[in-house]
């Protein structure tokens, strides 16, 4: 009887073949006309949902997104080191987001984040590409996404 089609039975006989076999009635399309059943063990088919979803997920590879943060005068040693650890983030295989912020009358030289965030990519381009180009977000700040290559 595996997997093979009964054809069209009333419900009181469909529930009787299924309780005759010890297995459940389950219905698989209820807006098909008429509606569409089978004949198995709920529970086992459960169990089996559940390891197929829990599979999935070992397989599935989870990228976090690391934040570095700039000012628009950023020393140029501070700068190096978080250029370093942008390279280490995209290394682990994680997405970066590199963000510049600008405080006071900072916002009228939006052009150095932008200069910035270039120089930035240009040191990290053998490591990683852009996925997303330097933009404004908000009012004071600019920011660029890195992923690995």
């Amino acid at each position: 009887m595996e997997g093979q089609q009964l054809g069209i039975l009333p419900i009181h006989e469909a529930l009787r073949v299924a309780k005759e076999e010890g297995l459940d009635l389950v219905e698989v399309s209820p807006k098909s006309d008429p509606p569409v059943c089978r004949i198995m063990d709920f529970g086992k088919f459960k169990y089996q949902a559940s390891k197929k979803l829990q599979e999935a997920r070992k397989k599935s590879k989870v990228f976090q997104v690391k934040e570095v943060k700039l000012r628009p005068h950023t020393d140029e040693h501070d700068l190096n080191f978080k250029i370093r650890h942008i390279q280490k983030f995209l290394d682990k295989k994680n997405r970066v987001k590199v963000v510049v912020f600008f405080r006071g009358r900072e916002m009228a030289y939006m052009d150095m984040g932008y200069e910035l965030l270039k120089r930035v990519a240009e040191e990290v381009e053998e490591k990683g590409t852009i996925e997303q180009p330097p933009r404004q977000e908000g009012r004071n700040t600019i920011s660029m996404l890195l992923v690995p290559k």
